[in-house]
């Protein structure tokens, strides 16, 4: 899986990239085929949108379906951390959709 960070207007602490790798890495126990995964970071210069400044936008693409997650915090990590919430779950969701339906148990097997 391919990990592209983009910035615009915001200078990212050095650490910024190492926890990015780690929670995105941590997506892949799912069984959801993606090729590559965009981090965007926003900074708003307006003093105003002082809780709101910080905007993060994960984007995933590959074979499976196109999912996108936005979220906008008081700082980079935590605004990434509601992104990557939003994106797992609907990775999670892609996931479970993709899984075997058939629920026959050994219980309820007709022993014919």
């Amino acid at each position: 899986m391919k990990l592209i960070i983009h910035t615009r207007h915001a200078v990212l602490a050095e650490d910024f990239s190492q926890i990015v790798e780690e929670k995105i890495n941590s997506l892949e126990r799912f069984s959801v085929l993606i090729e590559r995964i965009e981090v965007e970071v926003l900074h708003e210069a307006n003093p105003r949108q002082g809780k709101h400044a910080h905007h993060v936008i994960i984007t995933t693409h590959g074979a499976g379906p196109l999912m996108r997650a936005e979220a906008k915090s008081f700082n980079d990590l935590a605004a990434f951390d509601e992104a990557v919430k939003s994106i797992e779950l609907q990775i999670r969701k892609s996931h479970e959709k993709s899984k075997s339906k058939d629920r026959d148990s050994v219980r309820f097997k007709d022993p014919s």
